[in-house]
């Protein structure tokens, strides 16, 4: 590696890259040389190790890359951590303010998050998935952190980015869409960037947010960080690997979470139910031979969709394959069972699950019931909550809606009418009854599954995802947690 003294490397920040003009240096870890300006180019994802770089090599450089809001002292308010939330910031420290946390809802990660904006104490952006977190993260930061002014505390103005907001402040948060717009234009102005629902982040797309900015501390949350298509793979490059991981039943060991139990109730379609499931199963099954698939496999069917736009077999095979799982799904059997058990739980907080709308318009209007989907108005979806809060409801059907991003009150019963065969929607909705209850009872998850169906394979796939899960977040607990 050679260099030549009289030219000294200057940085900039260009549109989501670090630009470095007047370097004779053959390289640079992490860069390559861009014909077009000739200059050495990176993602402002490696401004950190660049800076390294140039430091322990000694040399002379101009940086002129970070333009970080500046940012008062803050304080925390009244916003105690529990033995396990203090052990994940101290691993995240360690590991040099980089890396994952996962923990299950109602566990507590948004108290680490804005724990890890005080530790770091300079400008702050939180990157969420829906516009309902963008408002629980802002009032959840104003409710906690203050600002330390010769020891007379302040509130603190929180910018928003999404919604129709576009303010800029110390402490933002932003959706991932608005911070995918912004990336490039705001990338050096914040030391640390946390990223809520973390495992949204290696999507095409939003995983440019995270290498466009320049921040050297990173955070991401979450409570399942898998995804079906492996690309979680990429968060480690992206954010940090995992440094912390503890699950609901840890958790509902040591009396932070509640217990729960997960039952399957298998039901009888009707004979006219299980008679044209059977025909429309069998057709698509035919179709997929026709078109030389031997198996229904993921694969196969991303293939099928892309296939049944100018090809009749396979839109025949689509058809019939949406009809057997309509049938299977949304059988007369499921809301007879349905009923006996909201009769036998008429006093119980419950929160049914569907896989779609018309389910959910079906059970509202049958039993009279509020519901909420993504057509729901802002309003209207909280009054429905704030209604389940005060008890002026106890049962509420959603579709999945309410599987992530929304501050859903206490329940003690979950319903799944119907589901997919992910473990992380599994995951989401027993989550959402998983907060201690005051006299220490169990929450109960059942799951209402049409028998003779490919919905006992959906089903099984989701519980053995669960299981899986859980031994991760054994494995990673007894490692490093408390062992």
């Amino acid at each position: 590696m050679t260099s030549n003294p009289s030219a000294t490397p200057k940085l900039f920040f260009d549109k989501g890259t670090i630009r470095i003009e007047d370097s004779k240096l053959v390289s640079i870890p992490g860069t390559k040389f861009d014909d077009r300006n000739k200059a050495l180019r990176s993602y402002g994802l490696n401004y950190s190790e660049i800076i390294e770089y140039l430091k322990k090599s000694d040399l002379d450089f101009v940086d002129n890359v970070p333009d970080f809001i500046p940012s008062p002292v803050f304080q925390m308010n009244d916003l105690e951590l529990r033995d396990y939330q203090k052990q994940a910031i101290h691993n995240w420290e360690k590991s040099s303010m980089r890396g994952c946390i996962i923990l299950p809802t109602g566990a507590g990660k948004t108290a680490i998050g804005i724990k890890a904006i005080q530790k770091v104490n300079a400008s702050a952006l939180v990157v969420v998935p829906t516009i309902d977190l963008m408002e629980q993260w802002a009032n959840n930061i104003s409710k906690y952190l203050s600002i330390d002014n010769n020891q007379n505390s302040q509130n603190i103005s929180i910018g928003k980015l999404g919604g129709g907001e576009d303010n800029l402040q110390a402490i933002t948060v932003a959706t991932y869409d608005s911070a995918y717009l912004r990336a490039s234009t705001i990338g050096n102005q914040f030391k640390l960037i946390i990223f809520d629902e973390v495992h949204h982040l290696p999507a095409p797309g939003y995983r440019s947010i995270a290498e466009q900015f320049i921040a050297p501390y990173r955070l991401g949350l979450t409570a399942t960080i898998e995804r079906e298509d492996e690309l979680h793979e990429l968060i480690p490059y992206l954010t940090g690997g995992v440094v912390f991981r503890l699950g609901s039943q840890e958790l509902s060991a040591q009396k932070h979470l509640a217990e729960y139990t997960i039952d399957r109730i298998q039901v009888n379609l009707t004979p006219e139910e299980q008679t044209e499931y059977e025909v429309n199963h069998t057709k698509f099954l035919t179709n997929l031979r026709q078109l030389g698939f031997r198996v229904p496999s993921m694969y196969n069917l991303k293939r099928l969709i892309m296939m049944s736009n100018k090809n009749k077999i396979a839109r025949e095979a689509m058809l019939a394959r949406n009809k057997a799982n309509e049938i299977a799904l949304n059988s007369k059997a499921k809301i007879d069972e349905l009923q006996k058990i909201l009769q036998q739980n008429k006093k119980i907080k419950t929160i049914i699950f569907t896989q779609n709308n018309k389910m959910v318009y079906t059970l509202s209007n049958k039993f009279l019931i509020p519901n909420i989907t993504y057509r729901t108005i802002k309003e209207e979806r909280r009054n429905v909550l704030e209604g389940f809060k005060s008890g002026r409801y106890n049962v509420v059907v959603t579709s999945r809606v309410l599987d992530e991003g929304v501050d859903v009150p206490d329940a003690e019963l979950g319903i799944i009418m119907s589901g997919t065969g992910s473990g992380r929607e599994l995951i989401q909705r027993l989550g959402r009854i998983l907060r201690p209850k005051h006299d220490g009872r169990k929450a109960r998850l059942v799951e209402l599954v049409s028998k003779h169906t490919r919905e006992t394979n959906t089903s099984a796939k989701r519980i053995t995802a669960l299981k899986k899960n859980s031994e991760m977040d054994s494995d990673f607990s007894s490692s490093s947690y408390g062992n």
